[in-house]
C-alpha cells in the first residue's frame, strides 16, 4: 500500500499562511504522507480534479481580498464556466486566517469552501476561522481545527500498515542540502553595484531606487520620528495612480548579521549552493542567486528579526539535546505552554535571534541545512505612494512612521523596515532600495465632478495626498480632507500643502489636533460637526468617500459619525443609514485602506 497523498495549498500575504501550510506539512510527514505545500498561484489549477486530498490555507486582505499569490486561482475558481460537479473526486478542507477586529474577517476562506462545495468538492469539516484577536493568537482556533482534520483525514486516509508516526521530537529531513564552495568567497564590489533594471520591475525583478531624500517632518521634540523619502526611478518605466502602493523588502542589520553568523559559527563571506532534498516537491528559492554568500542569506533573506513563530519552536526543540532547554522549548510547543510562550516571546516582542541566545546549547547542535525550515524569508512591506507622477515626475514619495517602542526587553524594539529605511542617508553616498509598485486597493473617481471626501489622521494621509496632487493636475477641485493628528505644531504632515490647496479653492480642509487643548478632539468629532456638507456632497452630488490610517477605534468611529449625519440631515432610520453605506460600498462610493 502506497503513503496517501496530501496537498496544501496557500494564498498568504505576510508569510503567516505559509508557515501555517508547512506546519501542515510537517505534521503530514510525521504521519507518512507524500506531502506538497505551494502557493496557490504556483500551481497548475487544472490538475485540481485529479487530486485526492487538499488542505487549503488562506489569508484575507484589505477589504475581503485575496492575497496577491492566489488571485489568478481566484478567479480560475468563480468562473460560471466550471461544472458543478468537476470536483466531485476531491476530498477538502478550508482553514482561514484571519482578524475579527476587520469587518470582512476571513472573507476569503468562507468564500471559498461555499465555492468548493458548490463544485462538488466533498468538505472534511467546517471552515477554520483562525482569529487573531483570539487570546491564544490564531492557533487558539488552529490547534483543534487540526485535531479534527486529522481525525477525519486519517479515517479516509490511513497510515500505510506497518509503519509508525515519526516521533515529534525526531528531526523531519531538511527542505535544501547546503553545499559549500571551497576557496571562493563574495567580492563586496559585486555587492556595491547598482544592477541592471528589468523592463518591468516586480517582486522577482526590482528596480533600485535611489534614495533622494529623507527628512523627518515631525517636530526633534515629538516621540513619533516621522518620515517623507523621495525614490529616483528614472528609466524604471514604473507607472502608477492615486491608491497605488511601492514595496520594498528589507535587509537585517550588520549588527544583527554579524552576531548570527558567530552565534552558529558561520563565514559570513563563505559562497555556497543548495539543493532540494526531495527534487519533487521542492525547488530553490528564486531570490536566492547560485551561488549565494552566507551574508547575503542572513542579510537579505532570513527574517531573524522577526518575533518567530511556534513552528520555530517546534523544529529547535527536535535539536535540543540539553535537558533543561528541551524542555522549556518542548513546553512553548505543546497546546498547554502558549500562554507561556506568549508570555516568552509575542508579548515582549523577543526576535528569533534573542531566543537564540537563550538556548546556546541548542543553537550550537542547529544544522546549517535547517536554516531555511527554521527561519522565513523577509517579506516585502508596502507603502502607500505619497505623490503622483504628474507633480512629482520619476519619482515616488513615501510618508514613513519609523517603529521604535520599548517592552521589558533590555533593547528598545524596532521596525525592520522603517529603521532600514531610516538608516538610509543619501548625504553620505548614493543609496539604493529594491523596489517596485503594485494596484492598491483604493480607486478614486473618473468624472472631474464627482466631489471626494478624505479622512485620513496620521500617515493615513499619504494615500490622499498623491489623490490630490493628481486631481488638482487634472483640473478636479471637488476635494475635502479631514486630517488629525496630536498637535498642529508637531506632526501636522504637509501642513504648508494643504494651505496652498486651500487658498487656490483646490481643497476644503478640515483638522482635528487632539492634544492641542484638554478635551481630545478626533477626525470623528469634525466628521460629525460636517454633517450637512457631506449630505449634500454624497446623497445630493453623488460624492465618494474615503477612510485611510489606523484600524484601531478610528474607521469605525468614522463610520458612526457619518451614519449619524444620513439620520439628522438625511431623515432615515439606523438601519436605513446602514443600509446607505452598504450600497456605497458596493458602488465603490465607500472605501477604506485601514492596518493594525
Amino acid at each position: 500500500m502506497s503513503a496517501p497523498k496530501l496537498l496544501i495549498l496557500y494564498g498568504s500575504q505576510t508569510g503567516t499562511a505559509q508557515d501555517t501550510a508547512e506546519r501542515i506539512g510537517r505534521q503530514a510527514q510525521r504521519r507518512r504522507m507524500q506531502v506538497k505545500a505551494e502557493a496557490l498561484d504556483s500551481y497548475n489549477v487544472a490538475n485540481l480534479i485529479s487530486e485526492s486530498l487538499v488542505v487549503f490555507v488562506c489569508s484575507t486582505t484589505g477589504q475581503g481580498d485575496p492575497p496577491d499569490n492566489m488571485k489568478n486561482f481566484w478567479r480560475f475558481v468563480f468562473r460560471k464556466s466550471l461544472p458543478a460537479g468537476s470536483l466531485c473526486r476531491l476530498d477538502c478542507a478550508v482553514l482561514g486566517l484571519g482578524d475579527s477586529s476587520y469587518p470582512k474577517f476571513n472573507f476569503v476562506a468562507k468564500k471559498l469552501q461555499k465555492r468548493l462545495m458548490q463544485l462538488g468538492a466533498s468538505v472534511l469539516l467546517p471552515v477554520g476561522l483562525a482569529d487573531d484577536q483570539h487570546d491564544l493568537g490564531a492557533d487558539g482556533v488552529i490547534d483543534p481545527w487540526l485535531m479534527s482534520f486529522w481525525e477525519r483525514a486519517q479515517a479516509l486516509y490511513p497510515t500505510p500498515v506497518g509503519q509508525s508516526l515519526i516521533r515529534e521530537d525526531e528531526p523531519l529531513p531538511p527542505r535544501y542540502v547546503f553545499r559549500f564552495l571551497d576557496d571562493v568567497t563574495e567580492n563586496r564590489a559585486d555587492r556595491l553595484r547598482v544592477p541592471e533594471p528589468p523592463i518591468s520591475p516586480s517582486q522577482t525583478h526590482t528596480f533600485p531606487g535611489r534614495v533622494v531624500s529623507s527628512k523627518r517632518v515631525t517636530h526633534a521634540s515629538h516621540f513619533q520620528d516621522v518620515r517623507h523619502i523621495e525614490f529616483d526611478i528614472t528609466g524604471s518605466d514604473i507607472e502608477f495612480t492615486a491608491g497605488d502602493v511601492v514595496m520594498m523588502r528589507p535587509c537585517n542589520t550588520p549588527e544583527d548579521v554579524e552576531q548570527f553568523c558567530q552565534l552558529l559559527r558561520l563565514d559570513p563571506d563563505r559562497q555556497f549552493t543548495l539543493s532540494p532534498t526531495n527534487c519533487d516537491t521542492g525547488s530553490v528559492p528564486a531570490r536566492l542567486a547560485q551561488p549565494c554568500t552566507v551574508r547575503h542569506l542572513v542579510e537579505s533573506f532570513l527574517d531573524i528579526a522577526a518575533v518567530p513563530r511556534r513552528s520555530f519552536f517546534e523544529l529547535l526543540a527536535t535539536f535540543a539535546t540539553n535537558e533543561l532547554e528541551r524542555e522549556k522549548l518542548s513546553e512553548f510547543n505543546s497546546a498547554q505552554g502558549q500562554d507561556e510562550l506568549h508570555a516568552y516571546c509575542n508579548r515582549p516582542r523577543r526576535t528569533a535571534l534573542e531566543v537564540l541566545t537563550d538556548f546556546p546549547h541548542t543553537t550550537a547542535e542547529l544544522s546549517v541545512d535547517y536554516l531555511l525550515d527554521l527561519f522565513p524569508e523577509i517579506q516585502p512591506r508596502s507603502f502607500s505612494i505619497a505623490s503622483s507622477l504628474l507633480t512629482h515626475p520619476n519619482r515616488i514619495q513615501i510618508l514613513l512612521a519609523v517603529v521604535h517602542y520599548k517592552t521589558k526587553m533590555h533593547l528598545p524594539r524596532k521596525g525592520l523596515c522603517s529603521s532600514w529605511l531610516a538608516s538610509l542617508d543619501p548625504k553620505q553616498g548614493e543609496v539604493y532600495v529594491p523596489l517596485w509598485v503594485k494596484k492598491g486597493s483604493m480607486k478614486f473617481p473618473k468624472d472631474p465632478y464627482s466631489p471626494v471626501i478624505m479622512v485620513g489622521p496620521g500617515t493615513g494621509v499619504a494615500p490622499f495626498r498623491s489623490a490630490l496632487q493628481e486631481r488638482i493636475a487634472q483640473g478636479k477641485t471637488a476635494n475635502v480632507l479631514f486630517f488629525g493628528c496630536r498637535s498642529q505644531s508637531k506632526d501636522f504632515y504637509c501642513c504648508s500643502e494643504w494651505e496652498e490647496m486651500e487658498k487656490a479653492g483646490q481643497l476644503t480642509l478640515f483638522t482635528a489636533f487632539s492634544r492641542d487643548q484638554e478635551d481630545k478632539i478626533y477626525v470623528q468629532q469634525r466628521v460629525q460637526e460636517q454633517a450637512e456638507l457631506l449630505w449634500d456632497l454624497i446623497a445630493n452630488k453623488k460624492g465618494y468617500f474615503y477612510i485611510a490610517g489606523n484600524a484601531k477605534q478610528m474607521p469605525t468611529a468614522v463610520c458612526d459619525a457619518l451614519k449619524e449625519g444620513f439620520q439628522s440631515q438625511g431623515g432615515v432610520s439606523s438601519d436605513e443609514a446602514d443600509e446607505m453605506l452598504v450600497a456605497m460600498e458596493r458602488a465603490g462610493r465607500f472605501q477604506s485602506e485601514t492596518w493594525s
